[in-house]
């Protein structure tokens, strides 16, 4: 792509409106995200939602292009993943009672440079994963299909904001006047918080969630508190607090099991494959010499800023964080090792343990460096934050691939939401700290911030370690043999009405499409009725709570 035709592809689909519109839905989304993340234990990637939205917005003030759409959601979705990578390991700071030894300017200095190497490694290995491979990313693909079977018009946007609507409202009724209970059908089960969640937000996700992870999810959870809690203390083997403690040290394993069975199935024996094969190719240049996805996304000038970008980012963690400058570089370096192996992982399974990548390179700077705790979670923040943006907004890329909009186009809408959603999800956190307190986060409270409880259970020490090695090792196995290990593990390690209201969802999904079928509704169009009603559901309580968040906040300071 000539320098000509990038300028062209801006000026075309990188508008004013969709930049507005996309910065608005940037500060919702990312807020939306954050409350997400802690309270669902989970983070579903919201192309589809934001692909709709943006092309529902955008039509409405007169806008038909996809490539616009496409840029606009990137926008909107890119601070979703800073969400994610903070929420899945800073509020482990608050579980191991450090609240006083963190504030908010190290919080934005552990987003700004996640955001920035993960900008740079966006830039560095999207045409090689996107273009040049033969990987599918899932989400991605939807979402183009999504796109254009949504640009022919419809009601699309009435489902998605009514659904949003109501959510909001149900949240509303049950958080702020009180007129039901957060948890219903409650039976006195000896160390297991039976009962099932009133919340839309928990049904969504169990909805939008494959049958198949479903099940295995379901099955954890069986096997977690009935069988290990409840069948084991029963048997005389361990007290309900011990075995409380085997369950999540084996929920915990198995989830790190999934992120190393990524790493191996996924990652390794691929490169192995292809190394063998002679297919590995080290030069930057494309088939028949054709200029490599630097010279094309970014001129050279531009390569001079991306440099600066990545000193910035070692200079942040090097001064703002205190880690010292061995770990600086540590840090950068294995920032670009894990995007890779997070891009592999999304575009061949759709999930991205930027988590578990943040975990890695944890233990390995606790190894060699003399970090405190604190500093160690400010490390995992890093690169799950670059690991969520180089990872996941690939899907945002081969959406725009297929539909045809311009690489460089979509890599500066990624930095314009980005960077918003840096500020965006540090404010959240910090209203959600000074509203519920830092006990208000953990397995059994309000924000049950499964992955940053994983986090610190790796920093001060694993309840059961037994339990937690077998589940490492049946993790890596299970994953490697085809089997959805982080399903199972969020089952074990999950409270069970959390489980039991997302395997509801699930079966209210089943029944929908049961309906639809027998009244020979078009499948493809009931299922994505389906999807837009539901993401609506999981966007209307999860943006309502984060107001109600901010809204206690100013209550308090002005009292």
């Amino acid at each position: 792509m000539s320098s000509t035709s990038d300028r062209a592809g801006l000026r075309g689909q990188l508008s004013a409106a969709g930049m507005l519109i996309g910065c608005i839905g940037c500060v919702i989304i990312t807020a939306s995200s954050v409350y997400t993340a802690l309270k669902m234990g989970s983070l579903p990637w919201p192309t589809i939602f934001t692909s709709i939205t943006a092309l529902v917005l955008l039509r409405a003030v007169g806008r038909t292009s996809l490539g616009e759409a496409n840029i606009t959601q990137v926008i909107m979705s890119a601070g979703s993943m800073v969400a994610g990578g903070l929420a899945f390991t800073i509020p482990g700071i608050w579980m191991l009672g450090l609240t006083d030894e963190v504030d908010w300017i190290e919080m934005l200095a552990v987003a700004l440079a996640g955001t920035l190497l993960g900008l740079v490694c966006t830039a560095l290995i999207q045409r090689h994963f996107v273009e040049e491979s033969d990987l599918e990313y899932p989400i991605g693909t939807a979402a183009a299909e999504t796109l254009i079977a949504s640009r022919a018009g419809g009601s699309t946007g009435g489902k998605l904001f009514g659904s949003m609507a109501i959510s909001g409202l149900w949240c509303v009724a049950r958080d702020v006047l009180g007129l039901m209970p957060s948890l219903v059908a409650q039976l006195p089960v000896p160390g297991v918080a039976f009962g099932i969640q009133n919340s839309p937000m928990r049904w969504a996700v169990g909805f939008l969630a494959g049958r198949r992870a479903i099940i295995y999810w379901a099955l954890g959870a069986v096997l977690g508190w009935f069988g290990i809690v409840v069948g084991g203390t029963a048997l005389g083997l361990w007290d309900a607090v011990g075995a409380q403690g085997i369950v999540s040290s084996l929920g915990m394993g198995l989830m790190m099991g999934s992120g190393a069975g990524v790493v191996i199935r996924d990652i390794a024996l691929p490169l192995i494959r292809r190394a063998r094969a002679g297919r590995v190719r080290v030069d930057a240049k494309g088939a028949g010499g054709s200029p490599g996805f630097v010279s094309r996304l970014i001129t050279r000038y531009d390569a001079g800023m991306l440099a600066l970008m990545v000193a910035s980012a070692a200079l942040i963690v090097c001064f703002a964080l205190g880690l010292g400058p061995l770990v600086a570089m540590a840090v950068v370096l294995l920032a670009f090792v894990c995007s890779v192996m997070s891009a592999q992982s999304v575009g061949q399974s759709g999930i991205d343990p930027m988590e578990i990548f943040g975990l890695i390179v944890l233990l390995f700077v606790a190894a060699f460096s003399q970090a405190t705790e604190v500093q160690l979670f400010f490390v995992a923040g890093v690169i799950a934050v670059a690991c969520g943006l180089a990872g996941d907004v690939m899907s945002d890329f081969k959406t725009g691939q297929i539909i045809g909009t311009s690489p460089r186009s979509m890599w500066m809408g990624q930095a314009i939401g980005a960077v918003l959603g840096t500020f965006v999800a540090v404010a959240v956190l910090v209203a959600l700290v000074g509203a519920y307190g830092p006990d208000a986060f953990g397995p059994d409270a309000l924000f049950v911030s499964a992955q940053a409880n994983v986090v610190a259970t790796m920093v001060s020490g694993i309840p059961s370690v037994g339990g937690f090695c077998a589940g490492l090792v049946a993790g890596t196995v299970l994953y490697c043999a085809g089997i959805p290990s982080m399903m199972l593990g969020l089952g074990v390690y999950l409270p069970f009405y959390m489980s039991l209201t997302t395997v509801l969802g699930a079966v209210v999904r089943w029944v929908y499409d049961r309906v639809c079928a027998s009244r020979g509704l078009d499948a493809e169009a009931s299922e994505e009725t389906g999807v837009v009603v539901a993401s609506g559901v999981l966007g209307g309580e999860s943006i309502v709570g984060v107001i109600v968040a901010f809204a206690t906040v100013a209550a308090g300071l002005a009292g």
